[in-house]
């Protein structure tokens, strides 16, 4: 026979019982997303021989060229060190050269090749189907929802990784 004053079985899971994405749905979900999203940009750009993150420094080169490794870290938020590595591979294939500032021997410049510049029209055409796949499904309130967010979310992370 059942004990009438036994508890009830708690409806609270155990942690152990859930699977990662459960315990952390935001960080897993945003993991997740990173990851597909690099796959595929990595998928992409392979066609044109570059490497997921190199398009991103060239991005900002045809916004603005011959800047320092320096800006170019602080605008994409990465460290010195990959910035150099990055910057050296691009160099190897002769998209950039390097030179030093005149104004100041101890700043390396990043400039275009005319090679690195003939690549503009086509990492902007992967770029543009890259959005296009991203957000397929999603209107456009919620687009900027998650545009907006996501901001959010990275500012949130940067300033609990600068304290």
């Amino acid at each position: 026979m059942e004990h009438l004053n036994e508890e009830a079985p708690s409806r609270q899971h155990d942690d152990k019982e859930l699977n990662t994405a459960q315990r952390y749905p935001v960080s897993f979900s945003i993991f997740a997303l990173a990851r597909s999203h690099r796959a595929l940009a990595g998928q992409m750009l392979r066609d044109i021989g570059l490497f997921p993150g190199q398009e991103i420094m060239l991005l900002q080169l045809w916004d603005k060229d011959g800047q320092s490794q320096q800006s170019l870290g602080r605008t994409i938020g990465v460290d010195h060190s990959t910035v150099a590595k990055s910057v050296k591979r691009l160099e190897e294939s002769g998209l950039v050269t390097r030179t030093r500032s005149p104004e100041d021997g101890r700043v390396t410049l990043v400039w275009l090749t005319e090679a690195g510049r003939s690549l503009e029209a086509k990492v902007n055409g992967i770029w543009e189907e890259l959005e296009r796949i991203t957000v397929n499904g999603l209107t456009e309130a919620e687009r900027k929802q998650l545009a907006a967010l996501a901001q959010r979310i990275a500012s949130s992370v940067d300033s609990a990784i600068k304290n």
